[in-house]
């Protein structure tokens, strides 16, 4: 009896340890499953978010070419109205904006920038602060641009060591270094000023809301303006703006595009490229690139 009793003993242990470890291989294999899930899911996010970045460069190749077609009835006007077309069920939406139609932070005037300063939302001390302080920093003297500039003891007593660079802007970001801009100015400010054109006024042509009115047009001639625009498509007679010219059809060659890829999930890639468009000798490329962003802003 007592051997009997001690070999039931011994089978329970041998029954539980058996149960337990079927429990932890359960165990593990779930683990494995889910981890395998998990890849799976990422794997496939991964893939369409890939999808989604490249579609997103084909609408930048594909805006290029509208740009520079040599038929004006397929050409798209680059005034920032949404083209868009489907592949493959990945929507995609391009905006094109003529680089003429910004303000150049480099060579506009100091009036030119006081005003732009004032549509987005600037009060008058402020705008004219910052458009003096940029006379001063792509200015390639020490002397104050009154009332308001800033030079380099400006900068020291604001706690800015770097001082006023006294020279042209090579990139719409170094903008922020200015003193007195601050980020909720540059942020509106971003998608209106350029460094590309070299005009000292922008054409109205290709001109947002702001920069028109930085141009000086009142609000009853931009609405009318912008009326006409939207309704204006390549093969209709051209209208006479604000200024007495025609209505530009094709701008400089330079080009601020975005390109919204989106696909059936959700899943979603945004690139911004400024690119001059047009044949430039480098082995018959399309366009240059000259600034390219993936994602939001800087």
């Amino acid at each position: 009896m007592i051997r009997l009793g001690k070999k039931k003993t011994e089978s329970g242990i041998a029954l539980l340890l058996v149960l337990w470890m079927l429990i932890i291989l359960v165990g593990i294999i779930g683990v494995f499953a889910l981890v395998a899930s998990t890849e799976h899911q990422q794997g496939k996010l991964l893939a369409r978010t890939v999808q989604a970045h490249y579609a997103a460069e084909g609408g930048i190749d594909v805006a290029t070419m509208r740009l520079s077609n040599p038929d004006p009835l397929l050409q798209w006007v680059p005034d920032n109205r949404v083209y868009k077309y489907t592949v493959d069920k990945t929507r995609i939406e391009i905006r094109t904006v003529d680089e003429s139609g910004k303000v150049d932070i480099n060579v506009a005037g100091a009036d030119v920038i006081y005003t732009l300063l004032l549509a987005v939302g600037a009060d008058a001390e402020q705008a004219q602060n910052i458009s003096s302080a940029i006379m001063d920093w792509r200015d390639p003297d020490d002397l104050l641009t009154l009332p308001g500039g800033a030079e380099d003891p400006q900068y020291a007593s604001a706690g800015r060591p770097y001082g006023s660079k006294d020279g042209a802007f090579q990139t719409i970001s170094e903008l922020q270094q200015v003193l007195g801009m601050t980020p909720e100015l540059y942020a509106k400010l971003q998608p209106l000023i350029t460094i590309y054109s070299g005009l000292n006024r922008p054409n109205p042509s290709f001109a947002s809301p702001e920069v028109l009115a930085a141009l000086g047009l009142q609000a009853p001639q931009i609405a009318q303006l912008l009326a006409q625009r939207e309704a204006w498509k390549p093969g209709m007679p051209v209208f006479t703006l604000p200024d007495g010219n025609p209505l530009a059809t094709s701008g400089t060659g330079t080009y601020s595009i975005s390109s919204l890829a989106i696909e059936p999930d959700g899943s979603r890639a945004e690139i911004t490229a400024t690119l001059r468009v047009g044949s430039n000798g480098n082995f018959g490329q399309l366009y240059t690139p000259l600034a390219w962003r993936v994602g939001a802003n800087d």
